[in-house]
């Protein structure tokens, strides 16, 4: 009955999330509750995610990357990198796609491609370049960077420390081989995969993309005939939004904000005719009409995801904060890669000197120094995924307990019977597997695709006695690799409104870039475990 119960609870939730008529974080809540209430997870066991270090990591990691992004470091790197004559499309994304990819690796992936993206979009546009050209590339090459390291996105930090929690509770056998994810043990696949995966971007994938060279100049000549002292901006909204489902007319955005709606981008096309009476959604981007007070109220809020002023940049803060900045961070990757070294260890034997050490110092002295706001701190942390994250353990630890878990390892296993007499079988379950958290990646969260996906890996190697490893590997890069649609990750939405994409264009560039890492997951994998 409990297998019966957990099944009902996973499907409402899939159906929920697809749905997307609340926030992922109250739904994963919700399926923990039920579960909770049946009996399936203690309330312990239900509340054990929110203690986890794991999670804590993701939230430090948030304000590490706005400490980032103020101190305008990044816009530095991209500034010396954007060629200043004209140059063909695949020239310039040779120059900055792998410094992005770099960079993402050790960073947030969503205020990386916010800093960039209006940057890239400007540049474009006096390069008479189309923007169209450059922002799915930037999106996609911040997500295979992010697959390098263990940092480099919240997935990877959420599935080792579901392996923490399940070698604490015994549910990995130390025999086999289970062990914690060290800082770059996903780069022995990873590195071949984001390298891979650039050269794809670079070559092929302007061939793809559509050119979009209208609108640039449209606003550039718009702007020229405003007010004094008002320009436009580009503003996308976020869930938290108070006119979502509200028409213009309902709602009255300038009593609000101060500031006039000009025109409304819908999965990246303008709505002709009357915008004034359609209901706005979380994937609008609105042009508004502003002064420059409209840009320091409300460029940190969370009720906008991002403001872009056509044709400016953010001023950066003093040169000695950004230093500052850059040595912290190096710090802080240096000693997440070292800290657990034997040497350092025995040196330092009343410190564990990790990931979440590492950017718990980094916060804290990047707060006391003022590199972000420490009173507006909390308004840099993304809480509703890090609920997500918290929830995800629970619902990982409900999937086992009732057996669920093994039923269905169980019948990936038998797709594979050939894995106790052959290599290929191992190759089977590994793409059964890839498939099976990636298609959850695509149509809900990557932390809640990494959330369902991680019982699975553990009851299959389980069942055949083996390293469990690979297996979370494979839910590592499965979960994060989100190209064909862009609801799968944050970073794909922010460049749809931007760059005027249409769903298809996700689909026709992300699904060969699907493939590729599909298969040299599934091949590369068993080599290096």
């Amino acid at each position: 009955m409990q297998i019966f119960f957990v099944s009902l609870i996973i499907v409402g939730m899939f159906v929920s999330l697809v749905m997307d008529r609340m926030r992922p974080g109250l739904i994963l809540f919700s399926a923990v509750i039920l579960m909770m209430l049946l009996g399936i997870i203690s309330p312990g066991e239900a509340i054990a995610g929110f203690s986890n270090k794991g999670m804590i990591t993701v939230a430090m990691l948030y304000l590490v990357s706005e400490g980032v992004r103020k101190s305008g470091v990044l816009e530095r790197i991209i500034f010396s990198l954007l060629p200043t004559k004209k140059i063909s499309v695949e020239q310039s994304n040779l120059r900055f796609l792998p410094i992005v990819s770099s960079l993402s690796a050790f960073l947030n992936n969503t205020p990386v491609v916010v800093i960039f993206a209006p940057m890239i979009k400007n540049w474009a546009r006096k390069m008479h370049l189309p923007p169209s050209k450059f922002l799915i590339p930037l999106s996609y090459a911040t997500i295979l960077g992010g697959m390098t390291t263990l940092i480099g996105t919240s997935t990877n930090l959420v599935v080792d420390g579901m392996i923490q929690d399940s070698l604490q509770s015994g549910l990995i056998n130390v025999q086999t081989g289970g062990h914690t994810l060290g800082m770059f043990e996903l780069s022995r696949v990873g590195l071949f995969i984001c390298l891979t995966g650039l050269f794809y971007l670079v070559m092929i994938a302007p061939m793809l993309l559509p050119d979009h060279r209208e609108g640039g100049e449209e606003e550039e000549e718009t702007n020229k005939h405003l007010p004094p002292g008002m320009m436009l901006m580009e503003v996308m909204i976020t869930p938290r939004f108070p006119g979502i489902n509200r028409t213009l007319r309902d709602f009255d955005f300038y009593r609000h904000y101060g500031a006039n709606v000009k025109a409304i981008r819908r999965s990246g096309q303008p709505l002709r005719g009357d915008f004034m009476n359609t209901r706005l959604t979380k994937e609008d981007t609105l042009i508004v009409e502003a002064d420059e007070s409209f840009y320091t109220a409300w460029k940190d809020s969370r009720v906008f995801l991002m403001i872009n002023k056509l044709g400016e940049v953010e001023v950066p803060m003093g040169s000695r904060k950004k230093w500052l900045t850059l040595v912290l961070v190096v710090l802080m990757i240096l000693g997440a890669t070292v800290g657990e070294l034997p040497a350092v260890s025995a040196l330092l034997p009343n410190l564990q000197v990790d990931m979440f050490f590492c950017a718990a110092v980094t916060t804290v002295i990047m707060a006391w120094t003022g590199i972000f706001s420490p009173r507006r701190y909390t308004k840099f942390i993304s809480w509703d995924v890090l609920i997500t994250i918290a929830c995800a353990f629970a619902i990982s630890r409900g999937m086992t307990n009732s057996g669920f878990a093994d039923m269905v390892g169980e019948r990936i296993v038998d797709l594979a019977q050939m894995a106790r007499h052959s290599e290929r079988g191992i190759y089977i379950m590994l793409a059964a597997l890839y498939l099976i958290t990636n298609l959850f990646t695509e149509l809900i969260t990557n932390n809640a695709a990494a959330a369902l996906a991680f019982p699975l890996a553990l009851s299959i190697s389980s069942t055949l006695g083996m390293d469990p490893t690979p297996f979370f590997i494979c839910i590592c890069f499965a979960a994060s690799a989100s190209f064909s649609t862009p609801i799968g990750y944050q970073t794909n939405l922010i460049v749809q409104g931007m760059g005027g994409y249409k769903f298809q264009d996700f689909l026709k560039v992300g699904l060969p870039l699907n493939l590729i890492v599909f298969l040299l997951s599934v091949f590369l994998i068993p080599l290096f475990y």
